[in-house]
């Protein structure tokens, strides 16, 4: 190596031979493909920017060297590193031009609201988002880093069968490196994805046959293979044609992002929940609790068969509504210290000890009288809460049919128009095992929108405040996409968008389960109290945002940055600051007015939880954090230096 004169050659060299004699002891080896591309259409071609034909058959890329008047001038990518400026190039009109994202450069990005819901009241709003789920990682980098309770994501199988597409194509069963091409897909997301989990934080992949051994490598990788915490085998059916077993199955990868920290999974037992409901909705209903049990009696003997003997044992109500089982209290050994009478404070009866005596002491045993715990019969026994009895860990294996998604979203949306959605029943289960009922819940392969729907119709259940953030693209269908193009329909046409999930499945969908309406303007429900935003993923100028004539559209990042709670904060005409009634942030845009915001700020209403500050300055910025009330301990951030520098360190590929 010391024979090589030049400097720079001889540390290429070195670097690539390094590259060559590494070597893993164990792990998962893969080719590792270039950073990948996007087409957004949507997107104005700029100086600079790498774009493509959209009517071409070949994928060529080219250069924009001018704008003007809604046309561009072009070179071919090929020809740019060749030729002069100005050689070979051709003009075409914007429409003409679709602008291509490579992921190893930075984007700036912002959201476009498209909709809204709002029947939550207080409740954070749940996000639903259009777009390439790569990028809107690294926008979630900026705005929830540390932040995400659990992910959960159903990414494509990868089973040949046009499931998903890598850059700009379906990726087919013959594809050589369709292996190597999926693990780079993932490992790119999964890498985001971790940074975006809390010390306690839990990801759960789904996954089928054709990837699972692989996937469950890289998540050793990525997530360490001591924060493995579950293989889940689902039983979804089975198949009479297949050829060598019925397959049918699906798996569920859990893994911690500190599995130390991670609690113990906990199942509501099968029909504990059903008790439940059925008490309460009896005993809301005017019915007492003599009327309740005989209900909850007839509900039991009605199910014995299938539930568990201890389950049945709850078959009690006290007026307080408490469904309970009674535990004997006698002492199997002679305890002559615990020999004492017992009072029903009812009734005065006074019961006298066991011969053995009672199994608690005096005082102990006072409190359960006292907090109605005892009940009184033949001899005082112990109640036990079904409350108490409701959980058990879960076995890492369950059979539930496929067939019952497919049914329940034909009715949600009145048609059928997904293929093979998730069951959000089982979503729902494994959401209320892994997350707290506040918690921040992420799907970046949002599909038809199971799991927003999941996480909603949890809150419904138990009164959470979860909030979802779901990411899907705006795909469409080989089949659909091959009959439009037939036509004379590309992407960014709206009659290609009408037939892309988004718009056609998962904003429908999540509309008609909250407000009850479906599409066609029929009834599906009476709708749920939650709050849904819908926002598009865009591609902003640096220099525009740098300059804040982008704040529109960076608004609902700092919203999302602060929370996600209340109204996303707006600037109004000239304002020096905005910091609306509602709003639990607050952005100062002149730091001369720095004194007189601060005192609005300790005056507000509601609690402040984040200030932004605009300026260039960062002793400026100090100056204006430094008025704020300390003793509400506001986060504070500078725009736009903070916003852009985020990007910059994200986007590096």
């Amino acid at each position: 190596m010391e024979r090589i004169s030049d400097p720079t050659l001889r540390a290429q060299i070195a670097a690539e031979v390094a590259k060559l004699v590494e070597r893993k002891d164990f792990g998962l080896v893969f080719q590792r493909h270039l950073p990948e591309d996007l087409e957004v259409p949507s997107v104005r071609p700029r100086r600079g920017d790498t774009v493509r034909i959209r009517q071409a058959e070949t994928k060529q890329n080219y250069v924009v060297l001018s704008t003007r008047a809604r046309e561009a001038s072009i070179i071919a990518v090929d020809a740019a590193k060749q030729t002069v400026e100005g050689s070979y190039t051709e003009r075409h009109d914007f429409d003409g031009l679709v602008v291509v994202k490579d992921f190893n450069v930075p984007i700036y990005p912002g959201l476009q609201q498209l909709g809204e819901i709002k029947r939550g009241g207080e409740k954070p709003a749940h996000l639903v988002i259009e777009g390439e789920n790569y990028y809107a990682l690294e926008m979630l980098l900026y705005t929830n880093e540390s932040k995400v309770d659990v992910i959960y994501v159903d990414p494509p199988y990868n089973t040949g069968a046009d499931d998903w597409i890598y850059n700009d194509r379906f990726v087919s069963k013959t594809d050589a490196y369709r292996h190597s091409k999926w693990l780079s897909f993932m490992e790119r997301r999964l890498i985001h994805a971790k940074r975006l989990l809390k010390d306690t934080g839990v990801v759960i992949v789904a996954i089928g046959d054709d990837e699972h051994h692989r996937l469950r490598m890289l998540m050793d990788q990525v997530f360490g293979a001591n924060n493995f915490i579950a293989n889940v085998t689902w039983q979804g059916g089975g198949s009479a044609l297949a050829r060598h077993h019925a397959g049918g199955t699906d798996y569920m990868l859990v893994y911690g992002q500190n599995a130390e920290k991670v609690g113990k999974f906990l199942d509501p037992k099968p029909f504990a929940t059903d008790m439940l409901r059925l008490v309460q909705e009896t005993l809301s209903h005017g019915s007492t609790a003599e009327q309740a049990q005989v209900a909850l009696r007839a509900f039991i003997k009605a199910n014995s068969k299938s539930m568990s003997e201890g389950l049945t044992r709850f078959n009690n109500i006290d007026p307080s509504g408490m469904i309970y089982e009674t535990a004997d209290l006698t002492n199997r050994l002679y305890r002559p210290n615990l020999r004492y009478t017992v009072t029903d404070p009812e009734s005065g009866r006074v019961y006298d000890p066991p011969e053995n005596g009672w199994t608690v002491k005096k005082g102990l045993m006072d409190e359960f009288v006292s907090a109605g715990l005892i009940a009184f019969g033949q001899r005082p026994r112990k109640k036990k809460s079904l409350d108490e009895y409701i959980y058990e860990m879960p076995v890492p294996t369950f059979v539930h049919s496929r067939n019952a998604a497919n049914a329940h979203l034909e009715r949600v949306l009145g048609d059928k128009r997904f293929p093979f959605p998730k069951d959000h029943e089982v979503i729902m289960r494994w959401l209320r095992m892994a997350g707290r009922k506040d918690a921040v819940i992420l799907d970046f392969f949002g599909g038809s929108g199971t799991t927003t729907e999941a996480v909603i119709r949890l809150n419904a259940e138990d009164g959470g405040m979860r909030q979802s953030i779901l990411v899907t693209n705006n795909e469409v269908a080989a089949k659909v996409a091959a009959k439009l193009r037939s036509s004379g329909y590309f992407p960014g046409d709206p009659e290609w968008e009408a037939e892309g999930v988004f718009q056609k499945v998962t904003r429908p969908r999540i509309e008609t389960v909250v407000t009850g309406v479906r599409p066609d303007g029929s009834t599906y429900s009476e709708g749920l109290d939650e709050n849904v935003t819908f926002q598009k993923l865009t591609y902003e100028d640096a220099n525009l945002v740098a300059l804040g004539r982008k704040f529109d559209a960076v608004a609902p990042l700092l919203w999302m940055k602060a929370g996600a709670l209340g109204p996303v904060v707006r600037r109004d005409g000239d304002n020096a600051w905005a910091l609306p009634g509602d709003a639990v942030y607050g952005i100062l845009f002149d730091t001369a007015h720095a004194k007189t915001f601060a005192d609005f700020v300790a005056e507000h209403l509601m609690p402040i939880r984040h200030v932004y500050v605009v300026t260039d300055s960062e002793s400026a910025f100090q100056t204006a954090v430094a008025y704020l009330p300390a003793e509400q301990r506001i986060s504070t951030t500078r725009l736009y230096s903070d916003y852009l520098h985020s990007f910059e360190i994200n986007g590096k590929g």
